[in-house]
């Protein structure tokens, strides 16, 4: 899998830039359940590595492209993300729409935006059912977001489905897409968050885990194992030289300082995590 080794300001850079052209584009935000969904699907592989950017929401992925090579690699977490790209967006008069949760949680988010950047202006607010969207129903949301004039639209409806549909939607409208999973219930308080100290350990797994363990211990147990064992062997391979690493920009064709083209994808400092 892809991943970009950006920062906040830098990432917010990019999709202000964007946005502001009125490109069409999505930055998927990686932690180790992406990793190793992409590993288990060729399909949703190609999902995230087709992304304009993406950004090492996990610890562990910090961690990863530091011993890749990656020296001045640093998290980038999607709730924290979401601020900095509003508080951009309000700066420089772009208008932000809200996909996902539901019309009290994005009515919460919105006051909570409204509260900390007054200047920032909230496009569309679209709570989506918890089921696939028929083809009329998909049809009215897309019109929605181009009838709004919002040029960057948070998408916050989990990982995968939120990057699947994102990816499926690129090109119908002129916005740049985040999917922000849970970061909509982080900023109102719906949701906890964990405490900075284990943010910073790498430890917000497990305070997600003891939070909600009936509907996450599966999926911890299934995938950070094999995140673990399999990353060991990729960073020895790549000490013994027998594997690509970081691989540093040099400069590209889109405005950006240190971007470079790897497959026809426009990615900053880019490392692809092999596996």
């Amino acid at each position: 899998m892809r991943v970009d080794a950006t920062s906040y300001e830098e990432t917010s850079e990019y999709v202000a830039r964007w946005a502001t052209e009125g490109r069409s584009a999505y930055v998927c935000v990686a932690n180790v359940h992406m990793t190793m969904e992409t590993r288990d699907s060729e399909e949703f592989r190609k999902v995230v590595n087709g992304a304009d950017l993406v950004t090492p929401d996990g610890k562990p992925l910090v961690w990863a492209l530091k011993g890749l090579g990656a020296e001045n690699a640093s998290q980038v977490r999607g709730a924290d993300l979401v601020t900095h790209v509003i508080e951009r967006a309000a700066r420089e008069g772009i208008p932000v729409g809200l996909y996902g949760g539901t019309p009290e949680s994005l009515e919460d988010f919105t006051r909570v935006i409204g509260q900390r950047f007054p200047n920032a202006r909230v496009a569309c607010q679209i709570a989506p059912p918890f089921r696939p969207l028929t083809f009329e129903e998909d049809r009215a949301v897309v019109r929605r977001v181009q009838e709004s004039g919002a040029r960057i639209l948070l998408v916050g409806i989990g990982c995968p489905r939120q990057e699947r549909w994102m990816s499926e939607h690129r090109g119908k409208f002129g916005a740049v897409m985040l999917g922000v999973g849970a970061a909509f219930d982080f900023h109102t308080g719906r949701v906890r968050q964990a405490p900075r100290w284990m943010q910073k350990a790498g430890l917000e797994w497990a305070f997600r885990l003891m939070m909600d363990p009936r509907r996450l211990w599966k999926r911890y147990a299934k995938h950070n194992p094999r995140f673990l064992g399999l990353l060991m062997l990729q960073l020895l391979a790549y000490r013994r030289g027998e594997m690509r690493g970081y691989r540093e920009g040099r400069g590209g064709g889109d405005g950006f300082g240190g971007m470079e083209r790897l497959g026809g994808i426009p990615t900053g400092k880019a490392d692809e995590v092999s596996r």
